[in-house]
Protein backbone atom coordinates (compact mmCIF):
# COMPACT_ATOMS: atom_id res chain seq x y z
CA UNK A 1 0.00 0.00 0.00
CA UNK A 2 1.48 3.10 -1.35
CA UNK A 3 1.68 6.19 1.03
CA UNK A 4 -0.01 9.24 1.06
CA UNK A 5 3.15 11.27 0.04
CA UNK A 6 3.64 8.65 -3.50
CA UNK A 7 -0.06 9.02 -3.87
CA UNK A 8 0.51 13.03 -4.03
CA UNK A 9 3.45 12.90 -6.20
CA UNK A 10 1.22 11.15 -8.67
CA UNK A 11 -1.13 13.59 -8.73
CA UNK A 12 1.45 15.75 -8.98
CA UNK A 13 3.04 14.19 -11.81
CA UNK A 14 -0.13 13.44 -13.94
CA UNK A 15 -1.19 17.16 -13.58
CA UNK A 16 2.06 18.42 -14.98
CA UNK A 17 2.16 15.36 -17.75
CA UNK A 18 -1.47 16.16 -18.97
CA UNK A 19 -0.82 20.27 -19.16
CA UNK A 20 2.28 19.69 -21.69
CA UNK A 21 0.50 16.64 -23.62
CA UNK A 22 -2.99 18.88 -24.12
CA UNK A 23 -0.44 21.83 -24.99
CA UNK A 24 -1.15 24.32 -22.04
CA UNK A 25 1.87 26.63 -20.42
CA UNK A 26 1.79 27.59 -16.89
CA UNK A 27 -0.31 31.21 -18.15
CA UNK A 28 -2.56 29.30 -20.31
CA UNK A 29 -3.83 27.07 -18.02
CA UNK A 30 -3.79 29.06 -15.25
CA UNK A 31 -6.69 31.46 -17.27
CA UNK A 32 -8.76 28.52 -17.57
CA UNK A 33 -8.60 28.16 -13.65
CA UNK A 34 -8.20 31.09 -12.64
CA UNK A 35 -5.11 30.21 -10.36
CA UNK A 36 -2.04 31.87 -10.97
CA UNK A 37 0.87 30.30 -12.92
CA UNK A 38 2.92 30.57 -9.96
CA UNK A 39 0.73 28.60 -8.03
CA UNK A 40 -0.05 25.66 -10.58
CA UNK A 41 3.95 25.43 -10.34
CA UNK A 42 3.93 25.18 -6.83
CA UNK A 43 1.24 22.66 -7.26
CA UNK A 44 3.07 20.73 -9.47
CA UNK A 45 6.53 20.89 -7.68
CA UNK A 46 5.34 20.13 -4.61
CA UNK A 47 6.15 23.03 -3.41
CA UNK A 48 2.01 23.74 -2.57
CA UNK A 49 -0.38 21.34 -0.64
CA UNK A 50 -2.56 19.58 -3.04
CA UNK A 51 -6.53 20.86 -1.88
CA UNK A 52 -9.61 20.58 -3.50
CA UNK A 53 -10.01 24.37 -4.08
CA UNK A 54 -6.96 23.96 -6.82
CA UNK A 55 -7.47 20.60 -7.64
CA UNK A 56 -11.13 20.53 -8.70
CA UNK A 57 -10.24 23.85 -11.19
CA UNK A 58 -7.22 21.71 -12.76
CA UNK A 59 -8.97 18.80 -13.00
CA UNK A 60 -11.93 20.47 -14.85
CA UNK A 61 -9.61 22.14 -17.23
CA UNK A 62 -7.82 19.06 -18.20
CA UNK A 63 -11.14 17.77 -18.52
CA UNK A 64 -10.66 14.73 -16.20
CA UNK A 65 -12.34 13.21 -12.80
CA UNK A 66 -10.24 13.75 -9.85
CA UNK A 67 -10.04 10.19 -9.65
CA UNK A 68 -7.94 9.96 -12.53
CA UNK A 69 -5.52 11.86 -10.85
CA UNK A 70 -5.23 9.66 -7.85
CA UNK A 71 -5.87 6.62 -9.51
CA UNK A 72 -2.96 4.03 -8.59
CA UNK A 73 -1.43 2.20 -11.60
CA UNK A 74 -2.44 -1.95 -12.18
CA UNK A 75 -0.06 -2.76 -14.62
CA UNK A 76 -0.78 -6.34 -13.66
CA UNK A 77 -2.12 -8.39 -16.70
CA UNK A 78 -2.05 -5.80 -19.43
CA UNK A 79 -3.77 -8.20 -22.18
CA UNK A 80 -7.62 -8.39 -22.32
CA UNK A 81 -8.43 -11.66 -23.72
CA UNK A 82 -12.01 -11.15 -25.13
CA UNK A 83 -14.87 -13.50 -24.80
CA UNK A 84 -17.17 -12.95 -27.96
CA UNK A 85 -20.96 -12.43 -27.08
CA UNK A 86 -23.72 -13.03 -30.00
CA UNK A 87 -27.65 -11.61 -30.09
CA UNK A 88 -28.95 -12.22 -33.62
CA UNK A 89 -27.33 -11.26 -36.34
CA UNK A 90 -24.16 -9.19 -34.20
CA UNK A 91 -21.43 -10.84 -32.37
CA UNK A 92 -19.44 -8.46 -30.07
CA UNK A 93 -15.94 -8.42 -28.05
CA UNK A 94 -14.96 -6.77 -25.43
CA UNK A 95 -11.61 -5.14 -26.01
CA UNK A 96 -11.58 -2.99 -23.19
CA UNK A 97 -11.45 -3.36 -18.91
CA UNK A 98 -15.27 -3.35 -18.07
CA UNK A 99 -14.36 -0.25 -15.78
CA UNK A 100 -12.91 2.47 -17.71
CA UNK A 101 -14.40 5.72 -18.81
CA UNK A 102 -14.25 4.81 -22.12
CA UNK A 103 -15.29 1.31 -24.44
CA UNK A 104 -13.62 -0.06 -26.82
CA UNK A 105 -15.91 -3.35 -28.64
CA UNK A 106 -14.77 -5.44 -31.55
CA UNK A 107 -18.26 -6.20 -34.08
CA UNK A 108 -19.14 -8.63 -36.18
CA UNK A 109 -22.48 -7.77 -38.30
CA UNK A 110 -23.82 -11.15 -40.71
CA UNK A 111 -26.04 -9.57 -43.93
CA UNK A 112 -29.02 -8.77 -42.28
CA UNK A 113 -32.34 -7.17 -45.04
CA UNK A 114 -34.17 -4.26 -43.97
CA UNK A 115 -33.29 -0.76 -41.59
CA UNK A 116 -32.77 -2.09 -38.09
CA UNK A 117 -34.64 -0.07 -35.38
CA UNK A 118 -32.14 3.58 -34.26
CA UNK A 119 -31.35 4.45 -31.39
CA UNK A 120 -30.95 7.90 -29.54
CA UNK A 121 -28.39 8.36 -26.20
CA UNK A 122 -25.97 10.97 -25.46
CA UNK A 123 -22.55 11.90 -26.49
CA UNK A 124 -21.14 10.55 -30.28
CA UNK A 125 -19.89 7.12 -31.64
CA UNK A 126 -16.88 6.29 -33.47
CA UNK A 127 -16.45 3.36 -35.22
CA UNK A 128 -13.63 2.08 -37.95
CA UNK A 129 -14.73 -0.64 -40.38
CA UNK A 130 -11.99 -3.89 -40.36
CA UNK A 131 -13.51 -5.55 -43.33
CA UNK A 132 -16.75 -5.42 -45.31
CA UNK A 133 -19.21 -2.62 -45.91
CA UNK A 134 -21.15 -0.97 -42.76
CA UNK A 135 -24.12 0.64 -43.51
CA UNK A 136 -24.69 3.46 -40.87
CA UNK A 137 -28.34 4.60 -40.92
CA UNK A 138 -28.25 7.93 -39.42
CA UNK A 139 -31.57 9.92 -39.67
CA UNK A 140 -33.44 9.75 -42.92
CA UNK A 141 -29.49 9.10 -44.78
CA UNK A 142 -27.90 5.96 -45.44
CA UNK A 143 -24.35 5.56 -45.24
CA UNK A 144 -21.54 3.45 -46.49
CA UNK A 145 -19.21 2.70 -44.64
CA UNK A 146 -16.45 0.89 -46.41
CA UNK A 147 -13.34 -1.57 -44.80
CA UNK A 148 -10.48 0.94 -44.10
CA UNK A 149 -13.07 4.18 -43.55
CA UNK A 150 -14.45 5.21 -40.01
CA UNK A 151 -17.49 6.92 -39.05
CA UNK A 152 -18.20 9.99 -35.84
CA UNK A 153 -21.69 10.97 -35.52
CA UNK A 154 -23.58 12.64 -32.51
CA UNK A 155 -25.48 10.08 -31.25
CA UNK A 156 -28.72 12.43 -30.32
CA UNK A 157 -29.66 11.52 -34.41
CA UNK A 158 -30.99 8.19 -34.15
CA UNK A 159 -29.11 5.72 -35.56
CA UNK A 160 -27.94 1.96 -36.09
CA UNK A 161 -25.91 0.02 -38.50
CA UNK A 162 -26.45 -3.32 -40.05
CA UNK A 163 -23.92 -5.20 -43.03
CA UNK A 164 -26.13 -4.85 -45.87
CA UNK A 165 -24.43 -7.59 -48.39
CA UNK A 166 -21.75 -9.26 -46.67
CA UNK A 167 -20.38 -10.01 -43.00
CA UNK A 168 -18.17 -7.06 -41.71
CA UNK A 169 -16.20 -5.98 -38.79
CA UNK A 170 -15.60 -3.11 -37.52
CA UNK A 171 -14.28 -1.90 -34.06
CA UNK A 172 -16.65 1.17 -32.30
CA UNK A 173 -15.69 3.23 -29.62
CA UNK A 174 -17.64 4.89 -27.00
CA UNK A 175 -18.58 6.28 -23.79
CA UNK A 176 -20.96 4.32 -20.75
CA UNK A 177 -23.86 6.08 -22.34
CA UNK A 178 -22.75 4.19 -25.53
CA UNK A 179 -21.95 0.95 -24.20
CA UNK A 180 -25.75 0.98 -22.49
CA UNK A 181 -27.27 1.43 -25.79
CA UNK A 182 -25.17 -0.97 -28.54
CA UNK A 183 -24.01 -3.56 -26.39
CA UNK A 184 -26.86 -3.97 -24.29
CA UNK A 185 -29.62 -4.04 -27.04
Amino acid sequence: MPNVSDVEELARSRLRSLRTTLGYSLDELAERTNLSPSTISRIETGRRTLGLDVLVPLANALQVSLDVLFELPDNGDVIIRPVPHSSGARTTWPLSRPDGRTIAVKIRLEPSPGRPVQRVHPGHDWFVVLEGRVRLWLGDREIDVNAGEAAEFSTMTPHSFSAPYEPAELVMIFDREGQRAHVHQ
